[in-house]
């Protein structure tokens, strides 16, 4: 008998949290939803389906609690990975914009630019006839690593 009237008592406790009354004003307006009522408002019992969020969310487990934590860990490893990875491509390209933009105002100024031969190793300076080659070479630069 006892083993019955604790399933019954079991049993209305699971419908009980199940529902929500929801409170109606004297226009006929919506004014919330709660357990009662404020004065002068009536309440319509409604039902709340298990899966809508209003019902008691079934917990996950340690185990699944513990993969979702270190998915979101990789997650953010990778993501701080790439934008490490994005601010190092965005300092070298600006590097490489100053030092084109410095080479071509050096061209331009009429400074004598040298050379290491690679066949000798000597130090050999720009003929003026090559300043022009040059200068082109260092403004295709400029907009490569400039943008």
């Amino acid at each position: 008998m006892r083993i019955l009237m604790i399933g019954a008592l079991m049993m209305l406790s699971g419908i009980a949290s199940a529902q929500v009354n929801k409170c109606i004003d004297a226009n006929g307006k919506v004014v919330g939803y709660a357990n009662e009522c404020p004065p002068g408002s009536r309440s319509e019992k409604m039902s709340v389906p298990k899966g809508s969020p209003a019902a008691p969310a079934q917990q996950k487990s340690l185990a699944e609690r513990d993969a979702d934590f270190k998915k979101r860990q990789v997650q953010k490893q990778e993501e701080d990975q790439k934008s490490a990875k994005k601010a190092a491509d965005a300092e070298n390209r600006k590097r490489a914009c100053d030092q084109s933009q410095a080479y071509l105002k050096s061209l331009q100024g009429g400074h004598r630019i040298s050379r290491t031969d690679p066949k000798t190793g000597e130090r050999v300076f720009l003929e003026d006839k090559e300043y022009a080659t040059e200068a082109a070479r260092a403004k295709a630069s400029v907009d490569a690593n400039c943008k």
